[in-house]
């Protein structure tokens, strides 16, 4: 499991408000060089930036919401504020902070700001509210909470992004400020090396720890499902007891994701839970989490709450996984991220490949009102910026090319 659970009690991590060092961080292009020593992004490419700078030129209030597919889409959106003319605050997790004292001072001097995931973070929401409301920079959220790796796929949006822009939108009409908007930004990522060479090492390193013998007689996309359905088969049998074939990949997800969830459902919420899973898993660790952080409970039961949050991330990672992701639109770049995938619920890191061109794609404006959300399930502010998501990333996906043996 990867280290996104800080046990310590949650300090709010503030904005750099200076304009300083944003300067010095833009002008040297320093982004763009950690972007290509450590995440492969080698070049990048803005489209409708014009949409962004008129919201900035009219002085709205700006949220921008990007897909959220790479742990370097952050970052990547440095590239838009440069070629708009603006520098960017954004919401990161906590656990960001956490990883050593020059990646938080980076994340805050570029204008991040702490977000606490596992509980209510009034001062996250006030700092973004406020930012939104005095609109001297755009911010961002990210809308789906986490990294999927899937490019071309939008996962469900968390209604955070509704509150926060609707929030600002009734104090900027209260003060008699221009509008509030959102402004969706599809973010594509393309391979421009040779995939067959870049991935076959991989493969290879998973066969081996999964103890398989190397399959390098079958054909790639043959052999990357059928490593897919062996890992979906350990994972059944590890929680459900045994391995399913002949249903359907999506009741499979979905039966593995209850299977895992549902017992901890009901200890710690006293019901099994429905709907989407990444406001399940925060309701249970805002109820894990507490007496783990004030250090009150004894080894076993600290080990063993462990042992059921690497569970509940197990959960989140197979809810990125998409069915037939990769059998509906064999490309290169989903080829290179499901490995990816692979990769990293293995061993929590990917390998660095380089190559990888990025695409940041601004959408029309979604003005915002200052009207409370409509009364019923689904809210239609939300709707709106998921089916604009899923249309940029739908019409980005042209810029894969198809995987082409060789």
């Amino acid at each position: 499991m990867q280290k996104i659970i800080i046990e310590k009690p949650y300090r709010f991590v503030p904005p750099h408000r200076g304009t300083l060092w944003p300067d010095f961080i833009q002008g040297f292009d320093l982004y763009g060089r950690y972007l290509k020593l450590f995440e492969g992004v080698e070049s990048y490419e803005v489209r409708n930036g014009d949409r962004l700078k008129k919201s900035l030129d009219a002085q709205h209030g700006i949220l921008l919401a990007p897909n959220h597919c790479r742990m370097s889409d952050p970052l990547v959106l440095g590239f838009l504020g440069r070629e708009t003319g603006c520098h960017l605050y954004s919401m990161a997790s906590w656990h960001l902070f956490n990883q050593g004292w020059f990646k938080a001072l980076a994340i805050r001097l570029m204008g991040g700001f702490s977000i606490y995931r596992e509980g209510v973070d009034r001062k996250s929401l006030a700092t973004a509210v406020d930012a939104m409301v005095e609109a001297k920079r755009p911010l961002v959220v990210f809308p789906e909470g986490s990294t999927t790796r899937t490019n071309d796929h939008i996962h469900d949006l968390l209604d955070g992004v509704a509150f926060v822009a609707r929030s600002a939108a009734k104090r900027r009409a209260k003060e008699g400020l221009s509008d509030t908007v959102i402004h969706p930004i599809g973010i594509k990522y393309v391979f421009q090396g040779d995939i067959d060479a870049t991935v076959r090492p991989v493969l290879h390193e998973i066969e081996h720890r999964l103890g398989w013998r190397t399959s390098e007689e079958l054909p790639l996309l043959e052999r990357v499902e059928r490593m897919g359905e062996g890992l979906l088969a350990l994972e059944e049998i590890r929680y459900a007891g045994h391995a399913k074939s002949g249903i359907d990949l999506a009741l499979r997800t979905a039966d593995l994701i209850d299977a895992i969830l549902h017992p901890l459902e009901k200890e710690w919420l006293k019901e099994e839970g429905v709907g989407s899973v990444l406001p399940r898993i925060k309701a249970l660790r805002s109820r894990m989490l507490p007496d783990m952080v004030a250090g009150t409970l004894s080894p076993e039961e600290r080990n063993r709450r462990w042992m059921q949050l690497e569970d509940i991330y197990v959960a989140q990672q197979i809810s990125c996984y998409i069915p037939n992701y990769l059998r509906d639109f064999p490309s290169v770049d989903r080829l290179l991220e499901t490995i990816e995938r692979y990769e990293e619920d293995l061993k929590d890191t990917t390998t660095y490949h380089g190559s990888l061109h990025v695409i940041i794609d601004v959408d029309e404006p979604i003005i915002v009102s200052p009207d409370r959300r409509p009364r019923g399930d689904e809210d239609p502010l939300m709707q709106e910026l998921q089916q604009r998501l899923r249309a940029k990333l739908c019409e980005l996906k042209t810029e894969s090319k198809l995987y082409q043996p060789k």
